[in-house]
């Protein structure tokens, strides 16, 4: 008897595959096998939205294939990714395979692992039309805006641009934030700092000015500040009350897609699409030796935070045999997820939770390593009991003022024995822990100061803070988020500046024109309702059909009218001057933008049409034929660094070329890793770099 099992990817058929037996055949569809065309809209609006799904070009012999075997399997499972994507995958090979949608044939993986496999083969399903019509509803909106809306956005501003219903979303809020930022007016404001040391103790500890008895104060200027710092000269320092508690910390909550790409954003420096990427490859499995090929987390789109009964035993059973009894709460962690929540799978969790990624390590990429140790260490410590801390709270009287300190001691640490993220925000680190100290005590003053300070513009957004404010407002869900910046960004609507995103002059332009005519479209209530209509068509209680009624006969409105209003209309955008001379009329050439990226024109067009690409030109000069060195990118952007004489030079290097020269042959020196070498033919100089340290210095204290 022969089955047939479908998965997405082949990584996870290989798994798969160990786990069922050779009574399996298991075999990838690499994706999506039937999409919308991407040559016209192909979606039938007068017709109920019927959309005109082709099989992808490229995979006519893969179909081919899959038919040949559905024929001579006796049963067929459609194990694709347990999510509305890849239900509709499942329902597009169920239609082009001829299988009955009335057949239990659909199977679910949340881990990749020998009892979660043979689990979902047990206990098929029929295909839920209620998430493929989601997902449909979805395509077909996104369809719709980005075709009819994106050829009157490029005729406006741009030849070669689009618009999307999320994208649009995002890059307005980037563009919002950019405002805030410059309509900023900083206010003065400033504080007075003290420094003391107790009876009896050497221990220095910080204070800072909080008002009188009548309530706090507010410093707004230095002369105000001034007259509070003569008033306070000579004077004693007394303490007037001491406040003792505790309080808990308490643990993290294990990761769902949106957080996990925020931390791995913060604590990793990995982009969101890097982060998914990375989290697939742990998912589908990963050769481990002694062990084999196996899933090492669940499923990481979800944006759930519950957790398995048995995944919580071995980790619970792990930590008590880490820790001790004690590191295990009373009562088991729960964790909340937001009330839009589709909680459909589990939250991101180790698939083994007693496998430490030092254990595994050896197996991994350093890129799997540090996601896997990120995943793990979080999960284990959401089960572990909470920190506790003693805090002391003092009041400091002089002269009818009040200064404020505070500080802690650990009184146990519970989760923050194995959970490193930003300690100093867990723990409190950086507060004084404060000497002994009585009420009625004199303080001996070490320093006192005023200090100005102003306060600071909104901070511009990164792939994390967006990542975070999508989420709140409810625009787009868990497996998109990625697809969202790398689309704002690759369309040069956004831009990176460090980490941060700032909105391009063609983010501006364009955000402009659909605030002032789509607003619909980049308005966040709406987006994030249409959202909400969305997951209710994937739960059965709205008709997809409906609901692309209801927004498009409105939207095509709207569109016809503003079209008839913007009639000759053209919005320009500057034009970026360089110091480059057309060698044909002797103009300052301009940069210009097409679909394959910036290239420098004549601004006489069209009485002068040169035009030549942008050379950017990087330290020193080729090692082989002595012409510059320019940057280069490859086709998934990464940089190189290549000879501008190419093609009749053909050198080119990953590694950086930096100003210095070789010692032995004067050629430019190269920089990989820590090291600088010379590629000079023959030269074969080397300098092994001095290692930065890391870290920050130990605070000095004078202990008691």
């Amino acid at each position: 008897m022969s089955k047939l099992v479908i998965v997405e990817s082949p990584a996870k058929a290989k798994t798969i595959k160990k786990y069922l037996g050779s009574d399996y055949e298991v075999i990838a569809s690499k994706g999506h096998v039937r999409d919308l065309p991407a040559a016209r809209l192909n979606v039938d609006t007068k017709h109920d939205f019927e959309p005109k799904y082709q099989i992808i070009k490229g995979k006519e012999e893969l179909v081919k294939e899959l038919r040949d075997k559905v024929a001579k399997s006796d049963d067929v499972f459609l194990a694709t990714d347990p999510d509305r994507e890849g239900e509709a995958i499942s329902w597009h090979l169920a239609t082009i395979l001829g299988l009955d949608m009335e057949d239990k044939n659909r199977v679910e993986f949340n881990e990749i692992t020998q009892k979660a496999v043979c689990a979902g083969i047990d206990n098929p399903r029929k295909i839920d039309l209620n998430l493929v019509n989601s997902q449909q509803a979805r395509r077909i909106l996104d369809r719709i805006v980005g075709y009819r809306l994106s050829p009157f956005i490029s005729q406006k501003i741009r030849r070669g641009l689009s618009a999307g219903r999320v994208q649009s979303v995002a890059t307005s809020l980037i563009v919002d934030r950019e405002n805030e930022i410059r309509a900023f007016v900083p206010e003065e404001f400033w504080t007075i700092d003290a420094t003391f040391t107790a009876k009896g103790s050497k221990r220095i500890f910080s204070a800072a000015f909080h008002g009188n008895a009548e309530g706090k104060i507010k410093l707004t200027n230095k002369e105000q500040t001034d007259k509070i710092l003569s008033e306070l000269e000579g004077a004693e320092y007394i303490i007037a009350g001491i406040k003792k508690g505790t309080r808990k910390k308490s643990p993290p909550a294990p990761y769902m897609t949106s957080t996990l790409q925020q931390d791995a954003a913060h604590r990793l420096n990995y982009q969101a699409r890097r982060t998914m990427k990375v989290a697939q490859e742990l998912y589908e499995g990963v050769d481990i030796k002694g062990i084999g090929t196996v899933g090492l987390i669940t499923y990481m789109r979800t944006d759930s935070l519950r957790v398995s009964e048995d995944a919580r035993h071995v980790a619970e059973d792990y930590i008590r045999a880490t820790f001790g009894e004690k590191y295990v709460p009373s009562k088991p962690n729960f964790y909340k997820s937001k009330s839009n929540s589709q909680d459909g799978h589990e939250a991101i969790r180790p698939t083994m939770p007693n496998l430490t990624p030092a254990e595994i390590k050896d197996s991994l990429t350093s890129e799997q390593y540090a996601l896997y140790k990120l995943i793990w260490e979080t999960f284990i410590a959401s089960v572990m009991a909470a920190c506790q801390q003693e805090t002391t709270q003092v009041d400091i009287e002089a002269n009818g003022y009040i200064f404020k300190a505070s500080g802690y001691t650990i009184k146990f640490d519970g989760f923050t024995a194995i959970y490193d993220k930003k300690r100093d925000d867990v723990l409190g680190e950086g507060k004084a822990i404060l000497p002994s100290m009585t009420q009625g005590d004199a303080l001996n003053l070490k320093s006192i100061a005023g200090n100005q300070h102003y306060t600071q513009p909104p901070v511009r957004y990164t792939e994390a803070t967006l990542i975070k404010a999508l989420e709140e407002d409810g625009i787009g869900r868990p497996s998109t988020y990625a697809t969202i910046i790398s689309a704002i960004t690759s369309r040069e609507y956004v831009e990176r500046d460090g980490k941060q995103l700032k909105p391009t002059e063609l983010g501006e332009v364009s955000t402009g024109l659909l605030k002032d005519k789509f607003s619909k479209i980049v308005n966040t209530k709406f987006t994030a309702q249409m959202e909400a209509d969305l997951d209710k068509v994937q739960s059965g209680e709205v008709d997809y059909i409906k609901l692309l009624h209801t927004f498009y006969d409105d939207f095509e409105k709207n569109l016809a009218k503003v079209k008839a209003e913007m009639e000759g209309v053209k919005l320009k955008l500057k034009q970026e001057e360089t110091d480059v001379v057309c060698e044909k009329c002797g103009r300052n050439m301009v940069v210009k933008v097409s679909k394959t990226g910036k290239f420098l024109a004549c601004p006489g067009y069209p009485e002068c049409r040169n035009t030549k690409p942008i050379i950017n030109k990087a330290k020193g000069t080729c090692p082989i034929c002595g012409s510059n060195i320019v940057v280069k990118k490859t086709r998934s952007g990464r940089a190189f660094y290549g000879c501008a004489g190419y093609p009749n030079c053909k050198f080119m290097t990953w590694d950086e070329p930096q100003e210095a020269k070789c010692e032995n042959c004067g050629k430019t020196l190269f920089k990989k890793r820590n090291t600088l070498y010379c590629a000079g033919e023959g030269c074969g100089y080397e300098k092994v770099l001095e290692a930065k340290k890391r870290g920050r210095k130990a605070a000095q204290t004078t202990e008691e």
